[in-house]
């Protein structure tokens, strides 16, 4: 069980980091509480936006903890019986 957690963890930081090398910015897009209207299709106005811009230690530390977290992985079961 611990082995497969530790792995995700791992495969997870590595596919972050790997996305954080293609990509510079992004910009999430808010939407306020929608006004009280009435009617079928009542309409809700955009929020403001936030830009996350990533720095470029960003995505190599993410890829290097993710591959020091899946070699760990594998090491847990001989952890656990002993050896």
């Amino acid at each position: 069980m611990w082995r497969a957690f530790f792995l995700g963890i791992g495969l997870f930081m590595i596919l972050l980091g790997a996305q954080f090398l293609a990509v510079e910015k992004a910009i999430l897009r808010f939407r306020d509480d929608p006004p009280a209207t009435m009617g079928l299709f009542p309409s809700t106005a955009p929020g403001p936006n936030k830009a996350i811009v990533t720095q470029p230690w960003w995505a190599w530390s993410l890829l290097s903890t993710g591959a020091v977290t899946c070699l760990y992985s594998f090491t847990i079961p001989r952890r656990i019986a002993g050896q």
